[in-house]
């Protein structure tokens, strides 16, 4: 691997006044809202799953509902993957706007599919978006933020998946009643009109990855619209080739086969949760003490609430110690709801905290992973962690669904979404001593906020 010359390989810094024609928040702002449409059209399916289940002539049950549910995760998978590898090869942005105009086109189809088997086919089809902008977004955002912020930026970004869920239950709340599912679906096509259009005219490109392909001229342009400049006195040493050959071997082997391990079990509870709760909280008589999406909300408030929490934490004692933590409430909190409590205060409070557990773990796993991995290695990085990391979400529809046919009951899906984040948690500590020497000797910093 050779060196890159010193003027193409130092971070981008604010380190002298530069008058800026854009803020750089502008960036985050952008990112974070096309992640609200992201999160809606992944919770989507959980709060229309009881209407869907009554659907006439589709004749689901809760096996194929589970595998339905999967379909989206399973295109997520393939995503993930892509998009992450395309992101550090064609650029953050053309990225980004391709899987937002295409995630939103497909779930908006969904809206008019006259059968299951073609509804499934057009989740599986979102999910490929789905998955892809995550990533993408994620390695963008990084390039505007500091080391020292990474953490918090990356946690409170990834808070509009749960805003999204919550909107999603708050309309289902409102539309379901009175206009049906289709009509929760046909929703997710306001990311076109509204958001694609603002994106395509202020969503800049990573300069990093502008000096990095030769387009230095464009690069410096992308600095000076933002106010950032070079900081001599820091640099990354290496380039390294992105590809995912490169970070499956050398030092990178174990820290990325461990992320994508601990990305699974807690995909697996996190998106579980957000595809049965309202199916578990309304088919058991212990749980009838309100709305089904009260409970599908309280899950995403409190994920929302852990973006926040956790922003903190993992600014103030690091992202993997805060996610190992974060992992371990989940734990505690599903197993909660085993002992089926006879009032719904602690009924809500176990879901909070479950939210803030489970989504607090995977928005500190990826800012985890940004700090990590050199500029160039990014995009792959956190696109194999999340690809691999939706195997959980795969497994996790068809899990709940099996465990309800064989009539184990709602408990069943609480144990087996329990133990994953207990696991997850477990996943975490090793990966903290493991990539505890690598996290220190590599400055992971390429563009600070002014």
């Amino acid at each position: 691997m050779a060196t890159t010359p010193p003027t193409q390989n130092r971070p981008l810094a604010a380190t002298s006044p530069r008058r800026a024609s854009r803020p750089a928040w502008l960036v985050t702002l952008l990112c974070w809202l096309i992640v609200v449409f992201d999160g809606y059209d992944l919770i989507v399916y959980g709060t229309t799953l009881p209407s869907l289940l009554k659907e006439k002539g589709w004749d689901l049950t809760p096996t194929t509902a589970g595998f339905i549910g999967s379909l989206a995760f399973a295109g997520m998978l393939v995503g993930a993957l892509g998009a992450g590898l395309l992101s550090d090869r064609l650029g953050r942005r053309r990225t980004i706007l391709w899987a937002t105009l295409w995630f939103s086109a497909f779930t908006a189809l969904c809206a008019v599919a006259p059968s299951a088997e073609v509804f499934g086919a057009f989740r599986f089809l979102a999910g490929l978006g789905l998955g892809g902008l995550v990533p993408s977004a994620n390695a963008l955002t990084a390039e505007f933020v500091s080391r020292k912020h990474r953490s918090a930026v990356s946690t409170m970004m990834m808070s509009g998946v749960p805003i999204g869920g919550s909107i999603a239950a708050l309309l289902g709340l409102w539309l379901l009643p009175t206009y049906g599912w289709r009509s929760m679906y046909a929703v997710a096509f306001a990311a076109v009109l509204v958001l694609l259009p603002l994106c395509y005219l202020l969503l800049p490109e990573s300069p990093t990855w502008l000096r990095a392909h030769g387009r230095v001229a464009e690069g410096k342009a992308v600095e000076a619209q933002f106010g950032l400049v070079h900081d001599p006195s820091e640099h990354f040493g290496e380039t390294h080739a992105p590809g995912f050959r490169t970070i499956l071997r050398g030092s990178f082997l174990r820290p990325t086969v461990l992320f994508a391990a601990a990305t699974v079990a807690t995909l697996f509870a996190w998106y579980g949760l957000g595809t049965w709760l309202p199916k578990l909280m309304g088919s058991d008589p212990r749980f009838d003490m309100g709305q089904p999406l009260a409970f599908l909300l309280a899950l995403n408030l409190g994920a929302v609430l852990g973006s926040v929490v956790t922003a903190w934490a993992g600014v103030r004692f690091g992202p993997l110690r805060s996610a190992v933590v974060a992992a371990a409430v989940a734990c505690v909190a599903l197993a909660i709801l085993l002992t089926y409590p006879t009032d719904a205060t602690p009924i809500y409070a176990a879901l909070i905290l479950a939210g803030v557990g489970t989504h607090g773990t995977q928005c500190l796993i990826i800012a985890a992973v940004a700090s990590h991995y050199p500029p160039t290695l990014r995009g792959t990085s956190l696109g194999f962690a999340l690809g691999v990391g939706r195997l959980g979400a795969v497994l996790a529809p068809q899990v709940g669904g099996l465990l309800l046919d064989a009539g184990l009951g709602v408990g069943s899906n609480f144990l087996a979404f329990s133990v994953a984040a207990g696991l997850a948690a477990v996943l975490l500590a090793v990966t903290a001593v493991v990539t505890k020497p690598a996290v220190s000797a590599r400055p992971a910093v390429d563009v600070l906020v002014h």
